[in-house]
């Protein structure tokens, strides 16, 4: 079980890294108090579900710190690779973001540089560990996602791309990245005999994709989508969502969504959901 530490200081982005590495792959829990550590390694490594698991540690385990250096040894003489990712900021940072957010510092009382000084004091014995120290005074979240996800990229799986059909009466999917409007095409709702049906069927299928149009523009998405994907998993994403609207998300988005599918096979693993099909609300598959 490959193992990530991720610590430091409160408001250097430790939940931003977290969420960086469960993007590529690795299960994520935070602030798991440390006597337990082994005993998770220990059920994880034992369910067989993943390979790698990242842990988020900070100042509020402050009473189980001081066991944390001889867990890490004991872990890694079982065999389990474990590093400690420890992230920092410079003070002012910290006290701006802290000011910005209006969270409150875990060590702070009333007295938040103090609160800051005390917690690098806590956790001196993690940051020597570190195998990796990111100063992110410098990044936002989105760079510091990346330099993460490069560090640790290595150990994930391809990326996904999923399919999504909707209708654009029901809004937007705040999930997509990219968005295509097919309501360019002829709408099958209009024909009595294919109204009731849905594109998963041959006939509003058939209806939908033999229009020149749907032909052109499915071989256009398709040469874009060959050219996108590969590029984006080389910049370091763990998933893409393509999605497709028509009217009402039960027509020609679906049956689009289902032969851009079927021309994408074996780019990649390629996930299918139609968002707005009676019945089958977020319904999807692989």
């Amino acid at each position: 079980m490959r193992i990530v530490i991720v610590t430091g200081l409160s408001g250097a982005g430790k939940s931003t890294a977290l969420r960086a590495l469960e993007d590529v792959g690795f299960f994520c829990v935070d602030n798991l108090p440390i006597p337990l550590l082994g005993r998770f390694v220990e059920l994880l490594s034992r369910s067989g579900e993943t390979d790698r698991a990242a842990l988020g540690v900070d100042a509020r385990e402050r009473d189980f710190l001081a066991g944390s250096v001889e867990m890490f040894a004991s872990l890694r003489a079982q065999g389990h690779p474990l590093e400690v990712l420890f992230l920092d900021a410079e003070d002012d940072v910290l006290l701006r973001r802290f000011s910005e957010t209006r969270r409150r510092h875990p060590l702070s009382g009333d007295d938040l540089r103090q609160g800051i000084a005390e917690e690098r004091e806590v956790l001196r014995a993690l940051r020597e560990e570190a195998v990796a120290v990111v100063d992110t005074t410098a990044l936002n979240v989105h760079q510091l996602k990346g330099v993460i996800q490069e560090r640790y990229r290595r150990f994930s799986e391809q990326l996904g791309a999923t399919l999504l059909s909707f209708g654009y009466k029901h809004g937007l999917p705040a999930e997509a990245d990219m968005v295509f409007d097919v309501r360019f095409l002829p709408n099958p709702y209009f024909v009595e005999a294919l109204s009731a049906s849905t594109g998963e069927e041959l006939a509003v299928s058939s209806f939908v994709l033999d229009n020149p149009d749907a032909q052109g523009f499915l071989e256009r998405v398709e040469a874009l989508l060959t050219y996108v994907l590969p590029r984006a998993e080389r910049e370091g994403k763990a998933y893409l969502t393509i999605a497709v609207g028509c009217t009402g998300g039960r027509h020609r988005s679906v049956a689009v969504v289902e032969e851009l599918a079927r021309r994408l096979q074996g780019g990649g693993p390629i996930s299918v959901r139609h968002r707005d099909l009676a019945g089958s609300h977020n319904a999807g598959r692989e």
